[in-house]
């Protein structure tokens, strides 16, 4: 076996030479896309390994990612006499979230202090060297760029691979690539009245709260970070929160012909088929989900950004691993807007699926583009892995994994040509959803509970919604209750949807103001598993958390979809906080 498995391998090396070759006689353009919307900077693809160097001011180590603590430097990149050589001054910080703060290979950024263009990508100051060190191909972030060039999604990022000696140490391999940013060549909206901002947890409030340009949004209580204008003042955060509820209530009532004027469809469609397809969590959190708006225009979905936490990586090896590629698991589920065999991921992402026309076309342009959007891009997939396979290999040999780059390409190539009749079948099978649906009040349901403040999180009480009386309020089955169309929400105290951030299926913590919100401000809980009459509940102690004769009173809403109408049920329930 093992003797097959290295013929293989050397096989696929001598086919990497081959297409090299190819490429280096011939250097064929890519594949046009099913639709080219005409806004992407036109970079032709390279796939030579350039040599950068970067030397530091006093041969400072670079030890933060703070923009405070930018260091000055001097860059110089070889062409090879496919693109003219730079030498510039510049600066040079840390860059990154996980990637900066788990692991020993670091991604940078760099800020030139004239701008420029670099390697045949259009001029700017600011640049980004992606370490990709989590990824034991190289090759993730790459192909989530060409695949959303290919689809048409706007202001997509290119690449250059380059091998970077930082103050005269070899650190590897490196992607270099545009910040994503406002910019003529980079995310090119109007400089008054054009909109960058970014779903992000590590940028939001809960986990930057002191950054001053972020926002929790209205409706699906989204971190939101905007990227553009730079450092809004009060009156723009206000201006992008209320504007951005208007989108996000429509995307809530599911109405296609409101969110088509608020939002471009076909971006939104694309960028979910890509996240599917690459199965990246990130949208989950949510992470690095980039929205654009120009003056007078929609919102728009990208950059897409950050994919080497997708194609089926191992979190629990998150600190040390390199495991992908280990089963075909799905983000959207097999009936997204009920959150069925998927992630919980917010209904700003779901929600339309609950409209017949958005899922009629969602299914479309899937069966347009299945047999194209994996071949496409693997394809360029190849030609960078002949090109790649030195430079990888002394990548390899400076920062040493338990992977082996030709065999991990091997793998992702197989797991992603498994992966594409997959989707087909499970997104053919998507329900159709409605039309927007009617809303019918059925009624009101009450629960007392008194919890123990010595047990906290461990409770020995439920929350037990009387079954008999529900079904009756709701005029339905034992069997219908359990079944896909309905859904258990939390309810604000005005009325409104929150969102559910326990681990149950359903359920929500709540805030000292009664409101659906997060553990780090949480007071009392509810989860909702298998049973969704018998709720599991409990409570958070501590200095500014619950106190002994707490009192809180919460909702939850059962909402059964049939055709046309949503039936609600809204049950109230009391928790006092007995010792």
């Amino acid at each position: 076996m093992k003797f097959m498995t290295n013929t293989i391998l050397n096989l696929k090396k001598i086919l990497y030479l081959i297409l090299a070759i190819i490429i280096l006689i011939s250097c064929e353009p890519s594949e046009e896309g099913p639709e080219d919307p005409g806004n992407n900077t036109e970079v032709p693809l390279t796939f030579q390994v350039f040599d950068m160097v970067i030397q530091v001011e006093n041969n400072a180590p670079v030890v933060s990612k703070e923009s405070a603590d930018y260091l000055n430097c001097s860059v110089t990149i070889d062409g090879k006499g496919v693109y003219d050589d730079y030498q510039g001054t510049a600066r040079i910080r840390g860059r990154g979230n996980s990637s900066w703060l788990w692991y020993d290979k670091k991604p940078y950024r760099i800020k030139l202090d004239e701008s420029s263009g670099i390697l045949g990508i259009g001029k700017n100051k600011d640049w980004v060297l992606l370490a990709n060190y989590r990824d034991p191909t190289d090759l993730m972030n790459t192909f989530g760029f060409e695949v959303a060039q290919w689809l048409g999604l706007p202001f997509t990022n290119h690449t250059r691979y380059v091998e970077v000696t930082l103050n005269g140490d070899y650190i590897g391999l490196y992607q270099l690539t545009e910040q994503v940013e406002e910019g003529g060549n980079r995310v090119n909206i109007d400089k008054t009245d054009g909109w960058l901002i970014c779903l992000d947890a590590d940028d939001g409030p809960d986990l930057n709260p002191g950054a001053g340009d972020n926002f929790w949004s209205s409706v699906f209580e989204l971190p939101v970070c905007v990227k553009y204008p730079e450092d809004p003042v009060s009156d723009q955060l206000y201006a992008a929160q209320h504007d951005f509820a208007k989108l996000e209530q429509a995307i809530n009532d599911y109405n296609y012909d409101s969110v088509a004027v608020l939002l471009d469809i076909s971006s939104f469609i694309d960028y979910l088929i890509l996240q599917e397809l690459v199965y990246n969590v990130e949208i989950d959190a949510p992470r690095s989900v980039f929205i654009h708006k120009d003056k007078g225009g929609k919102y728009v979905m990208g950059p897409v950004w950050d994919f080497d936490a997708g194609f089926d990586f191992d979190w629990g090896t998150m600190y040390t691993g390199h495991n992908f590629f280990n089963e075909q698991e799905l983000v959207l589920g097999t009936d997204p807007a009920n959150h069925t065999n998927g992630y919980r991921i917010s209904g700003f992402f779901t929600q339309m699926f609950r409209n017949h026309r958005f899922v009629s076309e969602y299914k479309s342009r899937w069966n347009e583009v299945k047999d194209s959007i994996f071949e496409h891009a693997w394809k360029i997939m190849d030609q960078y892995a002949a090109s790649l396979e030195d430079a990888m290999a002394r990548d390899f040999d400076r920062w040493p994994i338990d992977k082996n780059y030709t065999a991990e390409i091997l793998h992702m190539e197989d797991w992603l040509t498994d992966r594409v009749p997959y989707l087909t079948t499970v997104i053919n099978n998507y329900p159709q959803g409605t039309v927007p649906t009617t809303k019918t009040d059925c009624g009101t349901l009450t629960c007392n509970v008194s919890m123990s403040y010595v047990l906290g999180y461990e409770q020995t009480v439920s929350v037990n919604v009387d079954e008999n009386q529900l079904l009756a309020l709701l005029g339905i089955t034992e069997a219908e209750l359990n079944s896909t169309a309905t859904n258990i929400v939390p309810l604000k105290t005005d009325g409104t949807e929150g969102m559910n951030n326990t681990n149950g299926v359903y359920g929500a913590w709540f805030e000292a103001d009664n409101n659906p919100g997060y553990w780090a401000n949480g007071h009392v809980f509810i989860e909702i598993y298998e049973n969704l009459t018998v709720w599991d509940c409990g409570l958070r102690t501590g200095e500014g958390y619950c106190t002994i004769g707490e009192q809180h009173t919460v909702r939850m809403q059962y909402q059964y979809t049939q055709g046309t109408e949503t039936k609600l049920v809204t049950v109230i329930v009391n928790f006092t906080i007995a010792e």
